[in-house]
């Protein structure tokens, strides 16, 4: 029904526009009494069988939403009731921030892929945490932290700080972000010497609190070899607990949609589709360099239960959706859980 009906109407609107009018709207619904109860009976899936350990944090199931969707936790009661076993929220940053110009989040149906350049448009990270200690939901929740666009690349660790800081007492994990393409020089961040004083002053931060909660990197899909091998020896030397592989990438081969249009597109990370392939070998990759002791968060053209389960075949300990949550419809979660389930 949602492919045949409600996706063709969607994508008839401006991708932005109505990302915004469809959380008012379920907001809204979910105002009425009994809507969520309906909603979660519906998508959710619960078994024992899916339940999954990873760094010390025991997850309902091993299907998330990415780090984009749901930003400034607008949406996590919302969101809880479509069978989602984690919601990543972000990417956040000290003060707020307009993001790029609008137009920036454009569709190509053709290739199930999307083409944004957001540029952490967010509310701040305290806006952030005001709304998640009114959060009445137990679902598991990872805070995705960066820095402001102005903040000069030698003093970013001082912005990561500050949303750690913030967040530790409302968040379950941290999600430390070098690998958008739409922040200037951030990626720069990925590399050996920038990446190990960062995750090392993160860690060191982490060590003074009472109570240890996981650190994660998330990295961009376009890295090569020799960088992945030096992010391999960073994160085992610095002691991080697990790797989201990956975050969208600055390529545009093999699109099927035309090549004038998408240049009119402009600049911006690819999601979808396309990225599905890469993103499974960077994981498959990283799991025979770490072994089985860094945890991996797969993500990155995940569509179909077969999707995921290649990335959690490939090494992934759980996965997470992004662009096929709005290409597919809300229930991508239950269709891969069920599918988990049925392997067991």
């Amino acid at each position: 029904m949602y492919k045949t009906f409600i996706r063709p109407v969607l994508f008839l609107f401006d991708p932005e526009r109505i990302h915004y009018l469809i959380i008012n709207v379920l907001r809204l619904l979910f105002k009425i009494p009994g809507v969520k109860a309906v909603v979660k009976r519906y998508f959710t899936v619960s078994d024992h069988h899916l339940e999954k350990e990873v760094f010390g944090i025991r997850f309902p199931n091993p299907v998330g939403l990415a780090a984009g969707f749901d930003k400034d936790a607008k949406m996590l009661d919302e969101l809880a009731a479509f069978g989602f076993g984690f919601i990543e929220i972000g990417t956040l940053t000290p003060k707020p921030e307009q993001g790029n110009p609008i137009p920036r989040l454009f569709r190509l149906p053709k290739d199930k892929a999307l083409i944004n350049r957001m540029g952490f448009n967010n509310a701040g990270v305290i806006d952030a945490v005001n709304r998640l200690k009114q959060n009445k939901s137990d679902m598991i929740i990872g805070g995705n932290i960066s820095k402001n666009k102005d903040t000069p690349i030698q003093y970013a660790y001082r912005d990561y700080e500050y949303c750690f800081e913030a967040l530790f007492n409302v968040v379950d994990f941290f999600v430390i972000n070098v690998s958008s393409p739409n922040t200037p020089d951030l990626r720069n961040l990925q590399e050996k010497e920038p990446l190990k004083k960062l995750l090392k002053h993160m860690k060191d931060r982490m060590k003074q609190k009472a109570t240890s909660k996981p650190l994660l990197l998330k990295i961009a899909p376009d890295l090569t070899e020799k960088q992945l091998d030096d992010i391999v020896e960073i994160i085992t030397d610095v002691g991080i607990d697990g790797i989201i592989a990956t975050n969208t990438t600055i390529s545009r081969e093999k699109l099927i949609t035309g090549e004038d249009r998408v240049k009119k597109m402009g600049d911006g990370g690819l999601s979808g589709l396309p990225l599905k392939d890469t993103s499974t070998l960077t994981i498959k990759y990283l799991r025979g360099k770490l072994g089985e002791k860094i945890r991996i968060i797969g993500v990155g053209g995940i569509f179909t239960p077969a999707d995921a389960i290649q990335k959690l075949n490939a090494g992934a300990d759980l996965v997470q959706v992004f662009t096929g949550f709005i290409y597919e419809g809300p229930s991508i979660a239950k269709k891969i859980n069920k599918a988990i389930l049925s392997q067991t």
